[in-house]
């Protein structure tokens, strides 16, 4: 599934992924590869995102590098949708 985390100033990441974790306001939810639409808010916390990332060394600084297959993001706000097999997260 298509990834896109965006923030006020500009894109952070696109990427295909295989799974998404985010902190939802009623708990935390992970999506996968066509995962029902779904719209919500989120609270501090941190995206874990699944996938091939290779080169990760042209990430921007807010994200952490767990392994060559797991990337993570903190976040203290945003929005989530997940719509036709592409997730979008607008976030601080």
């Amino acid at each position: 599934m298509q990834l896109e985390i965006v923030s006020p100033e500009k894109t952070l990441l696109t990427a295909d992924v295989k799974s998404v974790i985010v902190p939802g306001t009623d708990g935390s939810f992970q999506m996968l590869d066509n995962h029902a639409p779904i719209v919500s808010t989120l609270i501090s916390g941190t995206i874990k995102i699944s996938g091939e990332f290779e080169n990760s060394e042209s990430l921007p600084d807010s994200f952490s590098v767990v392994n060559s297959n797991e990337l993570h993001l903190s976040v203290s706000s945003g929005v989530v949708e997940m719509k036709e097999n592409k997730v979008i997260i607008l976030t601080d």
